[in-house]
This record gives structure tokens, sequence and C-alpha cells, in this order.
């Protein structure tokens, strides 16, 4: 058995075929500790268990973990239930191959916080869309803000956890462990499969992932002058396929970085124009939840904050 625990936060408001993320969840558990933390309902929690074997450890959130964000009162559950220090923190669309849980076991002799990278598998249209945004990211920030994360637990970890009344929740774990003084490895080479959701997920999803910006002021700033300069270009058209050109170069930047281009297609940096345009859109519809609402939409309420600062967080 590795000395890792697989830690999985899920809710379903109605039953659904989880048939395929059961297998994958018990034959993970034949080699590491597996912890299912389950917010559904009763009846939805019952037929999950059935599913699960007995080397599944499958639980409700603590009571009196109660943040906005659903999915941390879940994984601060788990933290608590972690048989060692090394902890795997995955959404119930990715799949590892235990190989590269052994790489992210030993990563974290060495870090805090290890950062992996998914790839879409099977790629929809939409999946390659949404790959250019992870392009983008690999070439200017050096990785991508992936649905999962691997962290090395503290004992101030295992007992508060993090603030779970934001949006991005797990850039705010990153920063949490930054603030404490963690280090963080990023692995951009280490691959890791994930399900593409639904089209009309993908849809409903644009604005919140615009709203995450929020937590990257300077990012946002970028992402808001998108559609003044598409305007302004737009009577230029040698300059603005000028612009998107430039923008399609620095995607295959990305696409390339870590010999990503095995598991990164080449159509996907053709995505990258409409990915933008999505984007300067989604930027302004983002603000305009902040500003007329308090908050963008999140599992019957509203979240205002993405993220909190390194800074805010060495200050609390």
């Amino acid at each position: 058995m590795m000395s890792l625990n697989y830690l999985l936060p899920i809710k379903a408001d109605r039953g659904r075929d989880i048939g395929e993320l059961a297998d994958y969840l018990n034959d993970l558990s034949h080699s590491t500790q597996v912890i299912v933390v389950d917010g559904s309902p009763q009846e939805v929690f019952d037929a999950h268990r059935a599913l699960l074997e007995s080397a599944v450890t499958h639980v409700r959130p603590a009571e009196d973990v109660r943040f906005r964000n659903g999915k941390v009162n879940g994984v601060v559950t788990g933290f608590r239930l972690c048989g060692s220090d090394k902890v795997v923190i995955a959404d119930d669309d990715v799949r590892y191959e235990p190989a590269q849980l052994h790489r992210l076991e030993l990563a974290l002799d060495t870090a805090e916080l290890v950062r992996p990278q998914n790839y879409f598998r099977p790629l929809p249209w939409h999946a390659r869309w949404d790959t250019a945004r992870s392009l983008l990211n690999r070439a200017f920030i050096g990785a991508d803000f992936p649905g999962t994360l691997a962290v090395r637990l503290n004992p101030q970890l295992r007992a508060a956890g993090y603030d779970g009344d934001v949006l991005f929740e797990n850039l705010e774990l990153i920063r949490t462990i930054r603030a404490a003084g963690g280090r963080e490895r990023l692995m951009p080479d280490l691959y890791v499969r994930r399900l593409p959701p639904s089209t009309g997920h993908f849809v409903r999803q644009r604005v919140r992932q615009a709203y995450d910006s929020f937590a990257q002021p300077g990012r946002m700033i970028l992402e808001l002058a998108l559609l003044p300069a598409f305007v302004l270009l737009a009577r230029r058209p040698a300059r603005l396929a000028a612009l998107l050109g430039a923008a399609m170069g620095v995607a295959e930047i990305g696409r390339r970085r870590g010999r990503g281009q095995v598991v990164f297609p080449a159509e996907a940096v053709w995505f990258t124009p409409a990915w933008l345009a999505e984007r300067a859109v989604c930027s302004w519809l983002a603000l305009a939840n902040r500003v007329l609402f308090g908050g963008v939409s999140y599992s019957g309420g509203r979240i205002w904050r993405a993220a909190h600062s390194v800074a805010e967080l060495r200050r609390r």
C-alpha cells in the first residue's frame, strides 16, 4: 500500500450512474486509502455506498464544517480522516494511473503541494475549446490549474483546513499553503486524464470560470480589456488576425512545454481565438454578477470572493 490518501469530495442532488467511477475507486483502494466524502441526499448516498467496496471510506461531511463551497466541506472533512500526511485531492472526473500516484507520493517528500496537469480524454469539441485555456496557462505561468492537487498535511490543515467561503477553492488551498511557508512543486509533465463534462455543464460553467479571475487582478484586467480591444480592431482585420495568430503561437508554446504534444492535440491551438472571444464576453458578465448581484451563483446561493491573496492569508 502507498503511504498516500486519495480524497474525493462528491455531491449529487439526484441519482446518476457512477458505476465507472465506483470501479475506478474500488481498484484504487487495493493500493491506497480512498476516502469519499459524500454530501448527496440520503437515498443517493445509500446508492453510492452500495457500489463501493468496504475498503473505501465513505462518509458524510462533518457537521461542524459549513462553508459556502461544498467541495471544501468534503476536503476539510477528509483531511481529518487521512491515515498519513500525504493526500491527493481529486474531482470525480479525474482518473489516475497507479504509477502517477506513486510519482506524487515521492514528490511530496520534498514539497508541501504538488500540481500536476490534466488533459481531456475523450475530446469532444468543447474539451478542445477548454484545452486552449490550459495551453495559454502553461505558456504564461508555467502550469495550469488542474482538477487535482497533492498536499502534505500539517497540523493546521488537519485541524482547521482552509477557507471555503470562496469560489476558486483550489487556488485558495494553494495560497494557504504558500502563506504558511509551504513549498510548491509544479509538475506540468505529469499528465493525468480527465473526463470531459457534458456540453450543457460546459456552457453553464463559462461565467463561473471567468469569475475565478477576480482572484488574480492583473489577469482580470487583461481579460476585461479583450472585448474593447476586439471592438477597436474589428475595423482593422489585419491587426486582429495578427493578434489572434500571436495568441495561437503562445498556445503552441504551452502545448510543447513538457512534451505536452503527447496529450494535447494540435487542433486545440486553433480553438484559442474562440476561447479568447468567450472570455472577452464572460469576464464582463462576471463583473456584472459581482456589481449587481453581489457574487456569482453557486449551489443555490452566491459567492462574492474568488480567493484570498497570499498577503491576506498571512495576516490572518
